[in-house]
């Protein structure tokens, strides 16, 4: 795996998100607890709502324009017929935050 390094874990706050452009698009961090946060796709599959402005609950997050709920760890959204968005793999060390690459350069166009 390539590691990317995206940022301090502090640059997020708790039960927040930030978004981080890359070559293939843009992908929300999601800061779910005091050393947990996510990776996934910033765009509701719905409407194309901005989940990285949506609302942060264990470790699902609310699209802020239709209410879809996404599991952060799987993708998966609850309730909704085909929901699903992209997650990527994300460490933590020493600190600092690291996507994985290979992951994200083989993320398919939405």
């Amino acid at each position: 795996m390539s590691w990317i390094d995206v940022g301090h874990i502090d640059d997020i706050p708790l039960r927040g998100a930030r978004v981080v452009k890359t070559m293939q698009g843009c992908v929300a961090l999601f800061r779910t607890g005091p050393d947990e946060v996510f990776a996934a796709s910033d765009r509701c599959p719905h409407k194309g709502g901005p989940l990285s402005e949506g609302i942060i609950h264990g470790r699902q997050v609310t699209c802020p324009l239709h209410n879809w709920v996404f599991s952060l760890e799987t993708g998966s959204a609850q309730g909704a017929d085909n929901g699903q968005i992209q997650t990527y793999p994300l460490r933590l060390e020493a600190g600092r935050l690291l996507l994985d690459g290979d992951a994200l350069s083989k993320r398919t166009a939405a």
